[in-house]
């Protein structure tokens, strides 16, 4: 039996969360468990939680509560890198992928977890190293041109030895077990590159799929240097860093990453 002592919750910064922070509350409240919460996140609901930072919450949660949909499943993933407390991810109203229950099931679901019904799936880490900077990722890492300053050219070593090159608008990398793998097509393959080919889940294998992506892209970052960071409408908020021309980017994956819970019930 997996005894949950202390709780921890992280919250989408707007979607309403306090009908599933209440439950939260409730059920902690008749088992005598302590829950966290971050000042920015619980401060604006007024709730019982009590406010920690961030890394305390982390260090010392049984249990870590993300509420909403993937990208705060992977904040908080992020947050139980190195410890101990597993994720479990709560669907706020939108289709989440990573999230395993909604909101009616949530107190059923604390209790299985502390009954010890459950699974847990090791979500694999992938580190990116450029200079002294380290960043971590548990869905992809993104090298994405500069809108109008044509494609990237990239040269691709594995574990030290020259593998290829290919110049492209955007180029993915994927750990195992992250929502889907691709499959690598060198760019002299006049094919059209298979984005998403089926591949295990559970494959130990790191992804890359180099794409030449033409569509127009005015959400992206200004126009000063290639960027590293997931793509699509979200990308000024998502940007992690800046590389330039002659920059080595070092990605390596991790098999100890965060711990997600799976109680076999997902319902999205």
């Amino acid at each position: 039996m997996y005894e949950i002592r202390t709780l921890g919750v992280v919250l989408h910064p707007r979607r309403d969360s306090a009908e599933a922070v209440n439950t939260i509350l409730r059920w902690a409240d008749d088992r005598g468990v302590k829950v966290l919460g971050l000042a920015e996140e619980v401060g604006r609901l007024g709730c019982g939680a009590v406010v920690v930072p961030a890394a305390a919450m982390a260090a010392q949660a049984d249990l870590l509560v993300a509420m909403g949909g993937d990208g705060t499943v992977l904040r908080a993933m992020r947050l139980a890198d190195g410890c101990r407390a597993p994720v479990l991810g709560v669907n706020l109203g939108k289709l989440g992928f990573l999230a395993e229950v909604d909101i009616p099931d949530l107190a059923a679901a604390l209790t299985a977890i502390g009954a010890g019904t459950y699974e847990i799936e090791v979500r694999t880490a992938l580190d990116a190293a450029i200079g002294a900077q380290r960043l971590t990722a548990f869905n992809d890492v993104v090298i994405v041109r500069v809108p109008g300053d044509g494609t990237a050219a990239i040269d691709l070593s594995v574990e030290g030895h020259h593998f290829v090159s290919y110049a492209g608008t955007l180029s993915l990398f994927q750990p195992q077990r992250a929502q889907r793998l691709t499959t690598f097509l060198p760019v002299a393959d006049r094919r059209p590159l298979r984005a998403r080919d089926p591949c295990h889940p559970f494959l130990a294998a790191l992804g890359v799929q180099p794409l030449r992506d033409d569509r127009p892209q005015a959400h992206a970052q200004p126009r000063h240097s290639p960027v590293l960071g997931p793509p699509g409408r979200r990308s000024r908020r998502l940007v992690a860093t800046h590389v330039t021309a002659g920059d080595t980017v070092v990605l390596t994956a991790r098999s100890d990453g965060a711990q997600v819970v799976r109680l076999g019930r997902t319902t999205f």
